[in-house]
């Protein structure tokens, strides 16, 4: 009879118990414009090969929340915005598909470029957010390649801004995949020329 009260006392205690946040109805990825070929064989003794590096990236972005800056000085994070891993991750593995559709190229993983390395890309990804003042998504690249067989690396940075009309959970996806997809592009350009 004992054990019984204690346990119907604890049962109204357990609806307020909680173990960490309540999580978001869905998480945030990114997608590629360029699709790669289900199927298709490709080889490095007939095509160029690149490794391409995860890039590096600012505290601000080695998180799983979709950062907005309020002002020069201050960060704020989107409402129950996150991404399903880090955006650096996502960002090299769309930059992956980009330039095997784009450029022709052979994309190795790391442990494949210990062999032939081919050209390396490298970089940081300086921004992966939002801008308040301007509401506009923002992604900035900071690449640095080395091509095959070159004794310096080249560096540029691309940027993309896409205009949205709210800074929410809703439109973070959309408009950084859109900002993603056009920095992709303009680095398979610059990598296949």
């Amino acid at each position: 009879m004992k054990k019984l009260i204690i346990l119907l006392a604890a049962l109204p205690l357990s609806a307020c118990i909680r173990f960490g946040a309540e999580p978001p109805p869905s998480l945030l990825t990114l997608t590629s414009a360029a699709a790669v070929p289900v199927g298709q064989n490709r080889s490095s003794g007939n095509a160029p090969t690149i490794t391409i590096m995860v890039p590096s990236t600012p505290q601000e972005l080695a998180v799983a929340r979709v950062p907005v800056r309020s002002t020069d000085t201050s960060i704020t994070y989107v409402k129950d915005a996150l991404w399903v891993e880090p955006p650096a991750r996502l960002f090299a593995r769309l930059l992956s598909d980009t330039l095997t559709s784009r450029t022709g190229h052979v994309v190795l993983s790391g442990r494949q470029s210990n062999i032939d390395p081919g050209a390396q890309l490298s970089g940081e990804l300086r921004n992966f957010g939002f801008d308040a003042a301007t509401s506009e998504a923002i992604v900035t690249f900071d690449g640095a390649l080395l091509r095959k067989d070159a004794g310096a690396f080249e560096k540029r940075r691309f940027e993309a801004r896409v205009p949205v009309t709210a800074i929410d959970a809703a439109n973070a996806g959309v408009a950084l995949n859109q900002a993603a997809n056009q920095v992709a592009g303009e680095v398979a350009d610059w990598v296949g020329r």
